[in-house]
């Protein structure tokens, strides 16, 4: 294989080259210390993430808010999905964090692992949240890559106890309480950092069950 031709290939998203790694378009976080500590200086572009919490409602969804208020207020927005939520949105607090309710829609049901997968394909979203879906080690590599296809950014809110489980997605952290704030662990981060950063989060982003 040529030289030019193999380079391209290595810039691929999809493609990890150990502590070389390929370029991946980014997001701020709003946050400058997680961005210091993320590859890229932010959320990736595209690809699958795991946010792990002890138990919903500590600050990960607060952690979310400065990229879907970005992503929603573009232009040429597409879709924010959000895949069985444990609490209803709360539409008020959204709208003063700066997401545009008219880019949102909620979705229910019995079929959320592959409400969630087609989201992430269908190249009509932006980002698409999904919480406790019933998921197997195979499953995640097979939603990152539809999250490619689609160029969506994918969220998977899962248990705190999947850290010790085997993982396809191209970051995961841990998201807990802290005294001064959230503290942020990242398990696996592609060419970023490791360990905690705490975060002055604040107001709940949750309404009512």
């Amino acid at each position: 294989m040529d030289a030019q031709p193999l380079e391209r290939l290595l810039e691929h998203p999809a493609i990890w080259r150990g502590r070389s790694v390929a370029h991946v378009e980014s997001l701020s976080t709003g946050f400058a210390a997680l961005d210091e500590a993320l590859p890229g200086q932010g959320w990736p572009r595209a690809g699958l993430i795991e946010v792990l919490t002890a138990q919903a409602g500590c600050g990960e969804l607060y952690l979310l808010l400065p990229l879907l208020a970005a992503l929603t207020q573009r232009a040429s927005a597409r879709w924010c999905a959000w895949i069985t939520p444990p609490f209803e949105p709360y539409a008020p607090a959204l709208v003063t964090h700066g997401v545009a309710l008219d880019r949102v829609f909620v979705a229910r049901g019995s079929s959320s692992s592959w409400a969630f997968e087609q989201a992430l394909v269908s190249g009509a979203c932006d980002v698409v949240l999904g919480w406790s879906l019933p998921l197997r080690a195979k499953d995640i590599r097979r939603l990152h890559l539809a999250a490619g296809k689609g160029r969506t950014l994918g969220v998977l809110f899962r248990s705190r106890e999947a850290a010790n489980e085997s993982s396809g997605a191209m970051l995961r952290l841990v998201v807990e309480p802290a005294e001064q704030g959230t503290r942020v662990t990242l398990l696996k981060s592609r060419g970023g950092h490791r360990g905690s950063i705490v975060l002055n989060l604040s107001s709940p982003v949750h309404g009512s069950t």
